[in-house]
């Protein structure tokens, strides 16, 4: 199952440090706390999806956020994640910790209540090394994970993983 990396999307969850002016610092704080939810994952672009669910505990500062967690699949399948984000100006960086590929770089920017962050894997997963997230906060207790691939055979970008969350 070499990519339950796509994973790495709760691993999204996650933002923090550096300098993060007055926005970011509430942005931040909004992430706090604990989370579950469920949603499907798709370990290639080749198979079926998987359905999920997840929990997450979450410590946020004014200048860091970080993840840990486990998402559940196929009954038996339980993967730990963590991930930890700093933020510097409008610029997000950090490491999603899980993938069975390895470490994975995150780096992106925050779009209006979005995180689009590009994902680097340490192996290739579907034919490269990269992929794309978006962590969305909706409403005051709610955030939508999402990991997005380019399919190797068509070009076309897939759904990799979906996963909605609520405070708990």
């Amino acid at each position: 199952m070499r990519p339950f990396a796509q994973f790495a999307l709760a691993g999204c969850l996650l933002v923090a440090a550096g300098t993060a002016h007055a926005d970011e610092t509430k942005f931040l704080q909004s992430f706090k706390g604990s989370f579950a939810g469920k949603g499907t994952v798709q370990l290639t672009t080749d198979v079926p999806n998987v359905s999920v669910s997840c929990s997450f505990k979450s410590n946020a500062t004014s200048t860091s956020l970080s993840l840990d967690g486990n998402c559940r699949g196929l009954v038996l399948v339980t993967r730990a994640i963590s991930a930890k984000l700093k933020v510097a100006g409008a610029k997000y960086s950090g490491v999603y910790v899980g993938s069975r590929t390895g470490p994975a770089q995150l780096n992106g920017s925050r779009s209006g209540d979005a995180i689009n962050l590009g994902i680097r894997w340490a192996q290739e997963v579907n034919g490269d090394r990269k992929a794309r997230m978006t962590v969305e906060k909706r409403g005051e207790n709610g955030i939508r994970l999402t990991v997005t691939d380019t399919d190797p055979k068509t070009g076309k970008n897939v759904v990799m993983s979906l996963i909605d969350l609520t405070r708990v």
